[in-house]
């Protein structure tokens, strides 16, 4: 049999004082001090993140691009803006008579003019077409052009392109004076963009940013400094483009979640097995978790660790979900197994309001610990299950959002979670007869 070393081995013979002066060198110390530091985060945490409500983004689409493509994909974009989320379509001295007949009576004109000599060629023609609808707005560079636009009782939007200090300057410092600010940037960062969101969030400027077909800037743009800015000017030129921005724009949004009270029935000590602590990219609310459960009829509300821990530092960014079986429940009436979250995944916290918000998993750490069985029964009879670490830090949320500890859980404790219709297929609900136990 193979032979293992001992952690506590036989007595050895006295050694001379060299031998014993080596081997006082050789011995192993503790790397944690003796005095524990008292731990610097309790003070900062729970932090507050607001739940923004849902807010319908300014979406328009520059039409400038549509004279570099073919007729086909030209008419594709004409029809799929009336059919989609954008409001505001950007027409010019050179298209718009032809685009203005063209596209949905439901987007909104913005009509830019370069100079004093388009608007006394364009300006009084586009009044007169729009005679019912002074909403609509003249865009131009040219404060000149926005003053006469003003007086004829239009919109009006200043564009103006950042590439230095003093232009990003100018941006917010002449924008504040017009409905709306169009802004392009030279640098592909956002830092001049979180400028301007923060000079112009409390004035009534609608403020845009200029993504051209960057489908990926133009999500993150909505959505800097958490404010976001108000929305985009976009120009995609192919329909991968539009379909993706529209996924993008779909996977952000948060309905509520009903949040419902359950009991609990029984708790059940298990032997050892995988659970899966996520960290996510966000910093949890005091009353906010993650909606976990074994089975599809729904979840409890997993607590994160934001609450005072006696022998460790907090860490407001994790929860110590569940066992790696366990669905997580997603917005959209969708779920995900903790196994297949990974750095990068999307999820979705729900506080005790049932308010939701998306955020990002930075890691899964998944070990060997023991487990516990919490079983409990939510409205129209629904019985839902959760196993979770067996150990005291492990928290779920009561019926009042305050911190549980499942090691001192009983039956007859009341939990905040969700119940549902069971049934799912690679995450999406179907009707089907499903019994899960």
């Amino acid at each position: 049999m193979e032979q293992v070393e001992s952690k506590h081995p036989a007595p050895q013979k006295k050694l001379n004082k060299g031998a014993a002066a080596k081997n006082t060198q050789n011995k192993r110390e503790p790397t944690t001090p003796l005095e524990p530091a008292q731990p610097a985060n309790t003070a900062l945490f729970p932090v507050t993140t607001e739940v923004r409500e849902m807010r319908e983004h300014v979406l328009w689409y520059d039409s400038k691009v549509l004279a570099t493509l073919d007729e086909e994909n030209h008419k594709a974009i004409v029809q799929r803006l009336g059919q989609g989320r954008y409001n505001g379509i950007v027409l010019y001295a050179d298209n718009f008579e032809t685009l203005n007949e063209a596209v949905s009576p439901r987007l909104l004109r913005v009509l830019h003019l370069e100079n004093m000599s388009e608007w006394e060629k364009f300006g009084k023609r586009f009044e007169e077409t729009l005679t019912k609808n002074k909403t609509a707005v003249v865009s131009s560079y040219d404060a000149q052009v926005l003053a006469s636009a003003s007086e004829a009782g239009f919109r009006t939007s200043l564009r103006i392109h950042v590439d230095n200090a003093a232009s990003l300057h100018a941006s917010f410092h002449q924008g504040m004076h017009y409905d709306h600010l169009m802004v392009s940037f030279k640098d592909p960062t956002n830092i001049p963009l979180e400028l301007v969101i923060a000079e112009l969030h409390k004035t009534n400027t609608v403020l845009l940013k200029e993504v051209h077909q960057d489908v990926d800037d133009a999500v993150i743009a909505l959505g800097v400094l958490e404010l976001g800015s108000d929305g985009v000017l976009a120009s995609f030129t192919t329909m991968e483009q539009f379909d993706r921005f529209a996924s993008k724009m779909d996977a952000q949004t948060s309905p509520k979640i009903d949040i419902e009270v359950g009991v609990i029935d029984r708790i059940t000590h298990l032997g050892l097995g995988y659970r899966a602590c996520i960290d996510t990219t966000h910093m949890f609310n005091p009353d906010e978790g993650i909606l976990v459960g074994s089975t599809s009829t729904g979840g409890i509300l997993c607590c994160p660790e934001v609450f005072h821990l006696p022998y460790m530092e907090l860490r407001p960014f994790r929860i110590n979900a569940a066992s790696v079986h366990s669905y997580v429940f997603q917005s959209n009436d969708r779920t995900s197994y903790i196994s297949e979250l990974r750095a990068g995944s999307q999820l979705t916290t729900v506080n005790s309001r049932g308010e939701t918000r998306q955020v990002y998993v930075g890691r899964t750490k998944t070990e060997i610990r023991p487990l516990l069985l919490i079983e409990a029964t939510f409205p129209q009879n629904r019985k839902v299950n959760i196993i979770m670490q067996d150990d005291w830090h492990v928290r779920v949320f009561s019926d009042e959002a305050k911190p549980l500890n499942v090691t001192e859980l009983k039956p007859g404790d009341r939990v905040l979670g969700f119940g549902t219709e069971p049934g799912r297929h690679v995450g999406v609900k179907v009707d089907e007869h499903i019994i899960e136990l």
